[in-house]
């Protein structure tokens, strides 16, 4: 795990090679990889689901269960739809159209949100997806996202040995990016993700994306990187068809490991070039090999309950506004002036801020939907 061969640490111990500082860093890392308090952990960071109804009030109140009261409506969409009910980052959009059904949308943020109503609602996500899918929902896209707290993975390694032929893979191509760099255009996480490893193409059914997750939490957030309790991050996506068969096998055996773990095994293998062998007996990498599961215990399904909160505004407001009325502060207080009073008598809330009101200052108890029968 070190890199360093039974010999060479042998010699270390026994004080024929010197412990530099290098070295023993090289073994901090190689043994906080094994150190039980740092576990892979497996999320899901997207889902979307189409439902086959004009019943907007149906999905939301039946199955996502939320009170319908407490969600806020746009008269426009995304994707085509025309109109989109939400709450934080839970989106659920519709259409005059009858083809295009009801959609529901929850990206990263969005799933921590639903994990605290699910928590509330005292259901879990399997329980969530098979009411969507007894309901007729048709999966549009599941990722399955496994965080490396100990950075097991070594992204620009495995770009490396992409580079090498050291990639046996059923994908026929490969994109990586260095740290800083843009990704493409429609990347819902395409700036500031550190080094990025697209595995299979974008435009098809299944890839994967593995990228420094610390990186990104530094270059959006300015989270110090040993701030930051995940190094590095395997994502899989699924679209369509993939992502109802990875839904109906979770469903089936209600083990995530088993289900991400197939997917990749079947896709994907990391190996070391051995000279004199054919490409496809050459031994798998360590440090691949504990990742999959050689020697670890093994994955669950984990969720990261994160209630709804207006942290983007408030930041937004730091940033833009803030500085603004500390200038316009100090302006009133030097020429006796009364602009800031003036602006803030003059502010007016509108029906969209009394119902964000609302949003914040319910629990998800509140939020959550209760039926006549309950």
């Amino acid at each position: 795990m070190a890199g360093m061969s039974r010999e060479q640490v042998s010699r270390i111990e026994n004080g024929k090679v010197r412990l530099t500082e290098e070295i023993k860093s090289q073994l901090d890392d190689a043994l906080e990889k094994f150190n039980p308090d740092n576990p892979l952990t497996m999320l899901f960071d997207y889902v979307r689901i189409r439902f086959p109804t004009m019943d907007v009030k149906h999905v939301i109140q039946d199955i996502l269960k939320l009170n319908m009261s407490y969600l806020l409506h746009e008269d426009f969409g995304f994707y085509s739809y025309t109109e989109h009910y939400y709450i934080g980052d839970i989106f659920v959009l519709t259409s005059a159209d009858e083809e295009k059904g009801v959609l529901l949308e929850l990206k990263g943020k969005g799933c921590r949100q639903m994990e605290s109503y699910l928590l509330a609602q005292e259901r879990s996500w399997y329980d969530f997806l098979m009411d969507a899918l007894v309901d007729g929902g048709v999966m549009k896209r599941l990722d399955l996202a496994i965080n490396d707290k100990a950075g097991i993975l070594d992204i620009p390694e495995l770009i490396r040995k992409c580079s090498h032929e050291e990639c046996v893979s059923l994908f026929r191509s490969y994109k990586s990016y260095a740290s800083g760099a843009l990704i493409k255009h429609d990347e819902q996480d395409k700036a500031g993700m550190g080094h990025t490893l697209y595995i299979g193409s974008l435009k098809s059914e299944i890839y994967f994306c593995i990228y420094e997750k610390a990186q990104e939490q530094y270059a959006k957030l300015g989270i110090p990187l040993s701030d930051t309790p995940i190094k590095n991050r395997f994502e899989i996506r699924l679209k369509n068809e993939r992502a109802y068969y990875a839904v109906r096998d979770l469903l089936t055996y209600y083990d995530a490991e088993r289900t991400a773990f197939d997917i990749i095994n079947n896709y994907l293998r990391f190996v070391d070039r051995e000279e004199h062998k054919r490409h496809s007996d050459w031994k798998l990498n360590d440090r691949w090999a504990w990742f999959i599961g050689t020697g670890r215990e093994r994955l669950k399904l984990t969720t990261k309950p994160e209630p709804y909160t207006l942290e983007r505004t408030l930041k937004w407001i730091a940033r833009q506004v803030a500085p603004t009325l500390e200038m316009l502060e100090k302006i009133d207080a030097g020429n006796g002036t009364d602009y800031l009073k003036s602006i803030r008598e003059a502010a007016k809330l509108t029906e969209k801020h009394e119902q964000i009101i609302r949003q914040q200052t319910a629990s998800s108890e509140e939020v959550v939907f209760q039926s006549k029968e309950e």
